[in-house]
């Protein structure tokens, strides 16, 4: 399977910023979703960030980062740290 850190690097410079064309903050917001998602995969599978391989990355473990209590200061789940879109739906009055 394909190594993770190519990957990652034209996510965020070809869709992230070449395509999309996003702002600064947003870029930001998924750094650091994808550090935390980072350092649990390696803290369940034992592989240092930088030797992940994109299969690591497999539906169990990002699976179990919405079951992990929360750490390193962020409130939620990695699922929700950074992206706006998970945020509780309010019901209509």
């Amino acid at each position: 399977m394909t190594a993770l850190a190519p990957v990652l690097q034209a996510f965020f410079t070809e869709r992230l910023i070449a395509q999309r064309q996003v702002s600064g903050h947003t870029v930001a917001a998924y750094r650091d979703t994808f550090r935390l998602l980072l350092a649990f995969a390696q803290q369940r599978t034992g592989t240092a960030p930088c030797d992940l391989r994109l299969d690591d990355l497999d539906a169990a473990l990002t699976g179990a980062t919405a079951h992990e209590p929360a750490t390193h200061g962020c409130p939620r789940s990695i699922h929700c740290s950074a992206t706006p879109r998970c945020v509780t739906p309010r019901t209509p009055p």
